[in-house]
C-alpha cells in the first residue's frame, strides 16, 4: 500500500502497475468508493492505455450484463468496490454460464482510498436481495375459510371458558381445571381468560392439570386429539405451531375433510411397490401422481398454518404495526419499529391479508460476502491512499499487505495547530463560528469537518443566522460533491463536510488564496480514528500550497467522554480553567491521541473477531460455489449427479447401517422407507435375502436400482433436455440450501456469545456448530436434488407460456431479514392441474418438462432449443 498525500498524484502513479500487470492477459482491476470517480479515472487515464494498445472498460451500477462482461474482458476495468463484489455474488448465482461476467477470475487490483475500502467497509456485508415476482401462496382463496374457523373457535372457547366458571363455583376444581386447560389451547390470548387467570389460584389449578395431561401423554394414555378433540384448531402458544383437529379439517371442507391431511409418502410408495398388478410404468406414474397430490397438500396447509398463526398468535400493535398500508414488525426489545423487515416463511404475507393490506411480494438474500474476504480473492492485492500509515498493523496481519509512505513531491508548510479545547459544546460551537468569520475576513477559503450529519446542521443552522453563505457536503451526490469539494478553495468560501465525503477530489487554490494563507481547515471534534482527522487535515497544503488546521474540541465531545475526559478535566482544573476559557495545551493533545489509539486498537480487535468468524463462513462459501460452478461449467452433468447419488448413499447408510453387524440386524424397513421417499425404490429383494448382501453389495443394489428408475426417464425424454435438467435442478437446490443455510449461520452467530457464560470460547463453539450445519447443508443438497431428479414429472400438456414465467430477483438491495423460526422457506409449487387433466388436454405433441422451480429470463429455455428462455417460451403473446 503506498500512502501518498492529496494531491500528489495516486490517480496517475496507478497507471505503471496496472499497465504492466494487464500485460499478462489475465485482467488488471482499479476499484474506486463511487461511480463518479471510476468513471471519470477510466476517461482520464484510458488514454494513456489506449495509446500503449490496452483496452479499458469501467462498470456502472445500471449496466447490463452483456455491458459488464465486456468491460472485465478489457485488459484494464474500473469500477467501484460494491459493483465488483456485487458482480462476484451474481456470477454465483448465474443460471447458464452465459450470464457470468468475470470470466477470468480475481488476478490483480489496486484499491484506490484503500482505508476507506479494507477497514471502514470491511464490516459491511455485501447482501444480494430480490422480489419473486410470482408467488404461488393462497392466502386470499384460504383467508374466509380461516376467518370463519377462527371466529368459531372464539365463540366456541368462550362458551367452555363460562363452562370452567360455573364449575368453579360449584366447587368442580378438576373438571373447570381440565376446560381452561383447553380454553388455553385453543386462544391463548383471550382476554377473558387472562382476567380469570388473575385470580388467587387459578393458574396453578391449570398448570397442575397441563403437568397431568403431559405424564399421561408421555405413557401413550391420551393423545392431542382426544384430549382437546372439541377444539377447531390446537395452538402450542411456546413452540409456535398451531394443528387442525379433525373436527376443523371438517368445518373447512365437510365434503372432503381428507383435503388437510398429508399422505403418509413412505406407506403409500410401498404400496405401489408391493402392487404386483402394476407394471414398472405404471408404478412409477403413481408415484408422481402421489408425489403431486403432496406437494399440492403441503402448500395448501402451510398457508393455511401461517394464517392460523397470523389471527392466534400475533397481534395488531403488539409484534406489529400496520402503517400507510403497510406490516411493520415492532422490536420487542426496544419497541421500535423494525424497518424493512419481514418475517419469512409466508408468515408476513399471511399477516398482510389477515390485515386487509395490499401482499407484497416475498424478498429473498441469495448471496452475501465481505468486502474483506472478497478482496481477500486477488492473487495480487496492492492499495494506496492518503492515510494508511496508522492502521499499517490491521493492513500487515489481515491482508499482508505492507504500507509505504511516499514522501512529498515538496515539502508541506502547512500549519497544525495544538487543539483547543472548552468545556461545553455550546462554547466550541460559538468558538467555530468565530474563527470562520476571521478566516473569512482574511479571505481564506474554509473547510469544516464535522463527524456526524447532525453537528454539520446545526453549524450549518447558526451560519445562515450569521448571515454566511456556505455549502453543506453529504455523500449522496457524488457528482454535486465533486463539484463542491472543487470550489472550495476559491477566495472566503465555507464549505462544511462530513468525515468521508470529498474523497479522491482535489481542493485547488483560487486566485489569491495562497498570498491570503491557504485553505483554513476547522475539525469540529476528533475522529475515533486518527486516520479521519489526518485525512481532512490532508484537504490543505497538497503539493507545497499554504495552509492551516485546527481541531476545536468540548469535554463532552464522544470521545472525550468516554476515554480521556477525567484526565483532561483534571488538568483545566489544575491550570484554573473557568466556564467561557479555552485552554491549549501539547500535554491534552497527547491525551487525545492516547484516548484515539485505545479505540483503534478496540475496532481492531472488533473487526479482527469478525473477520475469525467469517472466515469460517467462508470456507463454506468457497466449497458451494466450487461446487456450484462445476454443475454449471462442465458438459457432463450426469457424472455429477452419479457422484451426488453416491455420497447421498454412503450418507444413509452410515446412518442406518453397522458393516460390523449381522446384516439380519439392519433396520432395513427404516432405511427403505428414508431412500425410498427421495429415489422411489424398495429394498424388497434384500429384505427377502438379507444374508446374501454386506453393506458394499447393498451401495451398489441401491445404486443399481436408483439408476435403473433414472434411465427410464432420461430415455422418455432424451440425455440432451435431462442434462439441461440435471444442471438447473443442482443450481437451483444448491441456491435454495445456501440462502437458507445463511440465515441459519447468521441465527447462530447472534447467540453465540452468550456460550462465554458457560465459560468456552464463543469462537471454537461456532467452529464447532457450524461444521455441523454444513455436513447437514451437503447433505440435504444431494437429497433434495436427488428427490427432484427422481421425481420430477413428464407431462404431455401445452405451453401456458403467461404460467411459464417465472422469477429471476432483480432488485439489488441491502437488507436484513426478520424470521420466525428458522427462515426457512417451503418449496415454491405451481400451481398446476393435476395428471389427468393434463393429459385430457393434451393438444401438442411437445413434452415440456414441468418443473416446480423458477426459470430466469436469461437461463436456457427449457424447451432444449439452445436460446434463452426470455426469447423462446418466456415472451409473452403480441
Amino acid at each position: 500500500i503506498a500512502e501518498m498525500a492529496t494531491g500528489e498524484g495516486k490517480t496517475l502513479v496507478a497507471t505503471l502497475p496496472l499497465y504492466l500487470n494487464a500485460l499478462e492477459g489475465k485482467g488488471a482491476h482499479l476499484v474506486t468508493v463511487n461511480d463518479y470517480l471510476a468513471q471519470r479515472d477510466a476517461e482520464w487515464m484510458g488514454q494513456i492505455y489506449k495509446f500503449l494498445g490496452l483496452t479499458v472498460g469501467v462498470i456502472l451500477q445500471d449496466m447490463t450484463p452483456e455491458q459488464r462482461r465486456e468491460a472485465y474482458n478489457c485488459d484494464i476495468t474500473y469500477g467501484t468496490n460494491n459493483e465488483f463484489g456485487f458482480d462476484y455474488l451474481r456470477d454465483n448465482m448465474a443460471g447458464s454460464k452465459d450470464n457470468i461476467v468475470q470470466i477470468r477470475g480475481h488476478h490483480y487490483a489496486i484499491v484506490d482510498e484503500v482505508d476507506s475500502v479494507l477497514i471502514d467497509e470491511a464490516r459491511t456485508p455485501l447482501i444480494i436481495s430480490g422480489p419473486v415476482s410470482e408467488s404461488t401462496h393462497k392466502y386470499k382463496e384460504l383467508k374466509p375459510l380461516v376467518e370463519r374457523l377462527v371466529t368459531n373457535q372464539n365463540r366456541l372457547v368462550n362458551r367452555i371458558i363460562k363452562e370452567a366458571e360455573d364449575l368453579l363455583k360449584e366447587g368442580k376444581e378438576d373438571e373447570a381445571g381440565r376446560k381452561l386447560l383447553i380454553a388455553e389451547r385453543g386462544a391463548p390470548k383471550n382476554r377473558r381468560l387472562a382476567k380469570l387467570y388473575q385470580e388467587p389460584g387459578i393458574k396453578t389449578l391449570v398448570q397442575a392439570k397441563e403437568n397431568e395431561y403431559l405424564r399421561d401423554k408421555g405413557q401413550n394414555k391420551v393423545s392431542d386429539e382426544h384430549y382437546f378433540g372439541e377444539l377447531y384448531y390446537i395452538v402450542d402458544e411456546k413452540n409456535h405451531i398451531i394443528d387442525l383437529t379433525e373436527k376443523g379439517r371438517e368445518s373447512m371442507n365437510p365434503a372432503e375433510p381428507e383435503m388437510f391431511l398429508l399422505p403418509d409418502l413412505g406407506e403409500e410408495i410401498a404400496k405401489i411397490e408391493n402392487d404386483e398388478q402394476l407394471s414398472y410404468e405404471e408404478k412409477l406414474i403413481k408415484k408422481e401422481a402421489l408425489h403431486e397430490l403432496y406437494n399440492q397438500r403441503s402448500e395448501k396447509l402451510q398457508n393455511i398454518s401461517q394464517l392460523l398463526r397470523a389471527y392466534a398468535l400475533y397481534e395488531k400493535d403488539q409484534e406489529y404495526v400496520v402503517q400507510d398500508g403497510k406490516v411493520l414488525i415492532v422490536d420487542e426489545f426496544t419497541g421500535r419499529i423494525m424497518q424493512g423487515r419481514r418475517y419469512s416463511d409466508g408468515l408476513h404475507q399471511a399477516i398482510e391479508a389477515k390485515e386487509n393490506v395490499k401482499i407484497e411480494r416475498e424478498t429473498q438474500t441469495l448471496a452475501t460476502i465481505t468486502l474483506q474476504n472478497y478482496f481477500r480473492m486477488y492473487d495480487k492485492l496492492a492499495g494506496m491512499t492518503g492515510t494508511a500509515e496508522t492502521e499499517a498493523a490491521e493492513f500487515w496481519e489481515i491482508y499482508k499487505l505492507d504500507v509505504v509512505v511516499i514522501p512529498t513531491n515538496k515539502p508541506v508548510i502547512r500549519k497544525d495547530y495544538e487543539d483547543v479545547i472548552y468545556r461545553t459544546k455550546r462554547e466550541k460551537y460559538n468558538a467555530v463560528i468565530e474563527q470562520i468569520e476571521e478566516e473569512r475576513s482574511k479571505g481564506r477559503p474554509v473547510l469544516v469537518g464535522t463527524t456526524t450529519v447532525d453537528v454539520s446542521e446545526t453549524l450549518s443552522r447558526m451560519l445562515k443566522r450569521r448571515g454566511i453563505p456556505h455549502n453543506v457536503l453529504n455523500a449522496k451526490h457524488h457528482q454535486r460533491e465533486a463539484e463542491i469539494v472543487a470550489h472550495a478553495g476559491e477566495p472566503r468560501v465555507v464549505t462544511i463536510a462530513t468525515n468521508m465525503a470529498g474523497r479522491g477530489t482535489d481542493i485547488k487554490l483560487g486566485a489569491g488564496v495562497a498570498e491570503a494563507g491557504g485553505l483554513a481547515i476547522i475539525g469540529t471534534e476528533r475522529h475515533e480514528s486518527r486516520r479521519i482527522d489526518r485525512q481532512l487535515r490532508g484537504r490543505s497544503g497538497r503539493q507545497g500550497d499554504p495552509g492551516s488546521s485546527i481541531f476545536f474540541l468540548s469535554l463532552e465531545d464522544d470521545l472525550m467522554r468516554l476515554f480521556g475526559s477525567e484526565r483532561i478535566a483534571r488538568v483545566m482544573d489544575r491550570l484554573g480553567v473557568k466556564e467561557g476559557e479555552v485552554i491549549t495545551h501539547p500535554m491534552i493533545t497527547k491525551s487525545i491521541e492516547k484516548a484515539q489509539k485505545k479505540v483503534e486498537m478496540q475496532n481492531f480487535g472488533i473487526r479482527k473477531r469478525l473477520l475469525e468468524y467469517d472466515d469460517v463462513m467462508n470456507q463454506q462459501r468457497e466449497i458451494i460455489y466450487d461446487r456450484r460452478r462445476v454443475a454449471l461449467l462442465e458438459e457432463d452433468t450426469r457424472a455429477e449427479v452419479e457422484s451426488i447419488l453416491e455420497e447421498y448413499i454412503d450418507h444413509k447408510l452410515d446412518e442406518y447401517i453397522d458393516p460390523r453387524g449381522h446384516s439380519e440386524e439392519w433396520p432395513l424397513d427404516e432405511l427403505e422407507t428414508d431412500i425410498g421417499t427421495v429415489l422411489n425404490i424398495s429394498l424388497k429383494d434384500v429384505k427377502e435375502n438379507p444374508g446374501a448382501y454386506d453393506a458394499q453389495k447393498l451401495k451398489e443394489y441401491i445404486k443399481d436400482q436408483a439408476l435403473q428408475i433414472y434411465d427410464v426417464k432420461e430415455k422418455r425424454i432424451g440425455r440432451e433436455r435431462m442434462s439441461f435438467l440435471e444442471r438447473y435442478f443442482i443450481l437451483n437446490v444448491i441456491d435454495e440450501k445456501w440462502k437458507d443455510h445463511l440465515y441459519e449461520m447468521d441465527i447462530l452467530k447472534e447467540g453465540i456469545h452468550l456460550r462465554a457464560y458457560g465459560q468456552k470460547d464463543p469462537l471454537i463453539e461456532y467452529k464447532r456448530e457450524a461444521y455441523i450445519m454444513f455436513e447437514k447443508l451437503i447433505h440435504d443438497i444431494n437429497q433434495e436434488t436427488l428427490s427432484w431428479l427422481w421425481k420430477f414429472q413428464v407431462v404431455e400438456e401445452p405451453v401456458n407460456r403467461e404460467e411459464a414465467r417465472r422469477h429471476q430477483p432483480s432488485r439489488i438491495q441491502l437488507v436484513h431479514e426478520a424470521t420466525d423460526g428458522l427462515g426457512f422457506q417451503t418449496a415454491a409449487v405451481g400451481e398446476e392441474s393435476d395428471i389427468q387433466k393434463a393429459s385430457r388436454e393434451r393438444s401438442s405433441k411437445k413434452q415440456p418438462i414441468r418443473v416446480e422451480r423458477k426459470i430466469g429470463p436469461n437461463d436456457p429455455c427449457w424447451c432444449g432449443s439452445g436460446k434463452k428462455y426470455k426469447k423462446c417460451h418466456g415472451r409473452v403473446d403480441g
